[in-house]
């Protein structure tokens, strides 16, 4: 899957959200909320975030942040540090693990049809703390 084409399948998605873009990375917003985004797509290191190693030519990071449920049956209660610079690999967020993001670099269109209930679980919860 391309940047764009993911790009273009949240938005989609939105339905009254939006996105900005800044320094090369999209925040995908929901609704009136332009503080913290549920979706990001990463496309180069920074000093504090550089283990995905997104340095290199074409690759990206998309992130999500999901239910500690979701988090949980994916990688379990402790999940063990993967290689965070593998493509088209779903993983716990290098930074924000602790706070239940996943994230993929690269996604194929397979690993990507596994993403999308992600994806909507993400946009969903954004929701649900904007309204509860």
């Amino acid at each position: 899957m391309t940047e764009d084409a993911i790009t273009q399948h949240i938005i989609d998605m939105l339905a009254g959200g939006h996105f900005q873009v800044a320094d090369d990375n999209t925040f995908f917003f929901h609704d009136g909320d332009d503080k913290f985004p549920f979706a990001t797509i990463v496309t180069k290191d920074n000093e504090f975030d550089n283990a995905s190693k997104l340095d290199r030519a074409g690759v990206f990071r998309l992130n999500l942040g999901v239910g500690k449920e979701t988090f949980r049956a994916l990688f379990g209660e402790q999940p063990a540090a993967p290689d965070y610079s593998a493509l088209d690999t779903l993983m716990p967020h290098p930074l924000y693990a602790k706070m239940y993001w996943v994230s993929v670099i690269n996604p194929s269109a397979k690993t990507f049809e596994t993403v999308k209930p992600l994806i909507a679980e993400a946009l969903s919860l954004a929701r649900s703390r904007r309204t509860g």
